[in-house]
């Protein structure tokens, strides 16, 4: 795309429209998807979603309402979903197990950009709820700070990409 995305907003005020992906569509993608509408509603137009479909992970919707972010209404959504746009400016995985696994088999032509922050599987080793919300907070404020830093500079999108 090499830019293009940014000439064509020049000409044309649209919103860039960003998909953020991870296997259920429950934890890194919805954070993300938060925060590039809290960060840059005005320049995105964010979605999310998985391969698959699952519930939001329950405990990062309590810890992100006990740190002030409230993501109860979103709603956990396949590549099926009949909400989601049919064309994307880029498409951001946030798992590099789900990346490998589906980069080439994705229902929409985008470039893909890849930031890995794991899957839920890292907490197993924790030891108790208090761990556990720690281990959440980490998460959340490690994907706030990658959206508020990755997305600030529309331009710089295309030197991310895989």
């Amino acid at each position: 795309m090499g830019g293009s995305v940014t000439m064509f907003r020049k000409k044309d005020s649209r919103k860039i429209k960003i998909m953020f992906v991870d296997e259920m569509n429950d934890l890194q993608s919805q954070i993300a998807e938060f925060f590039l509408h809290e960060f840059y509603r005005d320049t995105y137009e964010e979605h999310s979603a998985g391969p698959k479909q699952d519930c939001i992970d329950c405990e990062l919707v309590s810890v992100m309402y006990q740190e002030g972010y409230d993501i109860r209404p979103e709603r956990s959504k396949d590549f099926k979903a009949k909400t989601l746009p049919g064309k994307l400016d880029y498409i951001v995985f946030l798992e590099k197990a789900t990346y490998d696994r589906i980069k080439d088999i994705i229902p929409w032509d985008a470039p893909q950009i890849l930031m890995d922050f794991g899957r839920r599987s890292n907490f197993d080793g924790v030891t108790d709820d208090a761990e556990l919300a720690e281990c959440y907070v980490r998460l959340i404020n490690s994907v706030k700070d990658w959206v508020k830093d990755t997305f600030k500079d529309p331009a710089t999108l295309d030197s991310k990409i895989v």
